[in-house]
């Protein structure tokens, strides 16, 4: 009998479980399985397939220099816009909890430029930000300051798209002001009355109330950063001046590679060379990355959480 109803208990579990099993298999693991066999393949996505052992990785990690041009400029968008972006959200979510009138003010103006479609607020920033007609560029000439080739530059066009992403800031704040206001109010007296100052309650009050929503932001911005393709890919064509002109070749990366990345590699291999075994090649990087990354944070708590070990 009670072997009977451990059975049945298992199967009740397994009915409830089924929806998300069977979203599960389809939308995951037949994808990464098919892309892990489909990387060993020649494949035009025409044809059938024929294995062809490891010459799509040895192609992609030896013979293809574009590869680590856009590993480079991945890991250099994930380590600099995902910080920036953190620390912004929280600064702007800190800054407007701490304000006493207009708060919903202030709240809608920073949250309504995420609410940007992608691609139009990348044309909006390029044309911005272009170095002969933007008017940013004229305010700082007037000022008497450097003035830029932000996406016209290979050592400005990174550095460009991370201006983008802070200025849609608007979920992180969103995010962390919900934080911060949960945070007890008792501890902040109890900090005051021991003679902290603000620094000290930020370090030691808010920092540990809010370091799990941290650790999210985190996690989250590496994820969507190593998918790092729309912006990108808009502000080279605007910039070179592709946008708009069809029919005309582009080649991802504008200017001089400098904003090439991993996803744009993976579209550039599939869909337009109709190399099927390179790009899968390339997205089993970018997931093996993203998932050592992501372990590596969730372990180590990113150093913003207090660990318990």
């Amino acid at each position: 009998m009670l072997r009977r109803k451990r059975r049945r208990e298992a199967a009740r579990t397994l009915a409830f479980l089924s929806p998300w099993l069977i979203g599960f298999g389809v939308f995951f693991v037949y994808p990464l399985v098919s892309t892990a066999y489909f990387s060993f393949t020649q494949y035009n996505g025409f044809g059938s397939p024929t294995f062809n052992g490891l010459k799509n990785w040895n192609y992609v990690l030896d013979e293809l220099p574009t590869f680590w041009q856009g590993l480079r400029n991945t890991v250099w968008l994930v380590l600099v816009m995902v910080t920036l972006r953190v620390a912004f959200g929280l600064g702007i979510g800190l800054l407007i909890t701490r304000v006493k009138t207009g708060a919903g003010f202030f709240r809608t103006v920073f949250y309504l430029p995420y609410l940007a479609p992608p691609v139009a607020a990348t044309v909006a920033f390029a044309f911005l930000l272009n170095p002969g007609t933007g008017p940013l560029n004229h305010l700082l000439g007037e000022l008497g300051l450097p003035q830029p080739g932000w996406f016209a530059d290979p050592n400005w066009s990174k550095p460009a798209l991370t201006l983008l992403a802070m200025w849609g800031i608007g979920d992180l704040m969103v995010i962390f002001m919900a934080s911060l206001l949960d945070v007890p109010k008792e501890q902040y007296e109890a900090a005051e009355l021991d003679g902290a100052g603000p620094f000290q309650r930020f370090r030691y009050v808010t920092l540990p109330n809010v370091s799990p929503i941290i650790m999210f932001a985190v996690v989250t911005g590496v994820i969507q950063t190593m998918q790092y393709y729309t912006q990108a890919i808009v502000a080279g064509k605007v910039a070179s001046g592709i946008a708009g002109n069809s029919g005309q070749q582009f080649e991802p990366g504008f200017p001089q590679g400098s904003t090439w990345t991993l996803p744009q590699m993976v579209y550039n291999l599939g869909f337009q060379r109709f190399n099927y075994g390179a790009a899968c090649v390339v997205a089993l990087v970018l997931f093996a990355i993203s998932m050592a990354v992501t372990s590596i944070l969730l372990r180590r708590r990113s150093g913003f959480m207090s660990s318990d070990d």
